[in-house]
């Protein structure tokens, strides 16, 4: 029914697929795919949508359960519910090893089915001017709402939903897409509330609830070698509660390519374990070897975080061979959730910056200034 639907709207320009209401519908994977559909075509959701929850019906390598590819102007709205159904999934991921990366999902280990399927419930491919409105998605297997090589986003007024310990349930997770717009939204969930992964510019992240999960995360770029880039990134007037981390940027050994013009602004904190993380030493595995190769970081700033940790206030761990660089703290007002306890004073390694007022506590850490041998940007870190 929902194909038959989706063919009859594709043929027309702003037509409506509607989902209606005080229903539910079990819809197994489905790609509702340009790019010969016309522009504009609105998903109506009202209804709910729940995902199987057996094996069978994920087939084998399937990458996606409900997929927009290839579309021109399309629009997910309405007052529905998403439901991934995921906890059955959630008690066989593995302890170890944990899926912080999504390329371990993308490649299928071997033919055989999948013991997990390794997908999004909501995933736009290819995509311009897309906008999500509205609309609930909870109990992903995984990453709830996934952007990739997508241009012009707007998602807004909508909700992610699913407990905070159920592994690798990012919120919105962006790869490869430009100018996009988050605000009004509120994100709940296992992993990372937002995570802005390689190929990602122009991203502007306002007035949004993140809690519980992992906080809002540039990458983890760099792995296995590999370039990442991503620049012009704001995330402003947020709130945080019960987050493992608020902002955080992190990257591995080996990598190339950088991360520039980021701003991280109006950051309300309350019970985070570290509020401001830069992790250039990233490993999801027991063990990574040292390499010097590494993402470039550059003109970073952070102002006005405030509120209440419970482990270590500021992390800034970047580069032996390639420093942070235009690293900025301003008003910083972070207090241990019990004042009797003695946490971790602030971290800083190889980092490079300013401090324009005076913090809470005192980041004596932080370089001031450019570091010593300033090495002039070579290819490598071109993007």
């Amino acid at each position: 029914a929902f194909q038959a639907a989706w063919a009859a709207a594709c043929k027309v320009e702003a037509s409506t697929v509607v989902v209606p209401a005080k229903f539910i519908f079990l819809v197994g994977p489905i790609s509702f795919s340009g790019p010969y559909c016309q522009a504009n075509i609105v998903f109506q959701l009202d209804g709910t949508i729940i995902a199987p929850t057996d094996s069978k019906p994920w087939g084998k390598g399937i990458l996606q359960w409900l997929e927009f590819t290839k579309l021109k102007g399309i629009t997910v709205q309405g007052k529905g519910i998403i439901d991934g159904r995921g906890s059955g999934w959630w008690l066989e991921a593995p302890y170890e090893d944990p899926y912080d990366d999504e390329r371990k999902l993308i490649i299928p280990l071997n033919n055989t089915v999948q013991e997990r399927p390794p997908m999004p419930a909501l995933r736009f491919y290819g995509s311009f001017n897309v906008t999500v409105t509205g609309i609930t998605i909870q109990n992903s297997p995984q990453c709830h709402l996934k952007f990739d090589n997508c241009i012009g986003v707007v998602v807004h007024d909508m909700s992610v939903s699913s407990p905070g310990d159920s592994p690798n349930t990012d919120g919105i997770h962006l790869q490869n897409s430009k100018d996009v717009l988050i605000h009004g939204t509120t994100l709940a969930c296992g992993d990372d509330c937002v995570s802005i992964q390689t190929g990602c510019s122009n991203v502007y992240i306002h007035n949004v609830n993140c809690g519980p999960g992992h906080g809002i995360s540039i990458g983890s770029l760099g792995k296995d070698n590999t370039k990442a880039c991503v620049s012009n990134i704001t995330v402003r007037d947020i709130m945080m509660h019960n987050t493992m981390n608020g902002v955080r940027i992190k990257t591995w050994q080996g990598g190339s390519g950088n991360v520039q013009g980021v701003l991280f602004s109006n950051i309300q904190v309350s019970e985070v374990q570290l509020p401001i993380v830069i992790d250039q030493f990233y490993c999801d595995k027991r063990t990574c070897k040292n390499q010097t190769a590494a993402v470039a970081l550059s003109g970073i700033t952070y102002e006005k975080i405030r509120g209440t940790y419970t482990v270590k206030p500021v992390h800034l761990a970047c580069s032996d061979s390639l420093p942070c660089i235009g690293v900025t703290l301003s008003a910083i007002q972070l207090k241990p959730m019990q004042e009797r306890y003695h946490l971790y004073d602030p971290f800083c390694w190889q980092s490079y910056g300013e401090l324009t007022t005076p913090t809470v506590p005192p980041i004596a850490c932080l370089q001031i200034g450019k570091p010593p041998n300033n090495r002039v940007q070579s290819n490598y870190d071109v993007c």
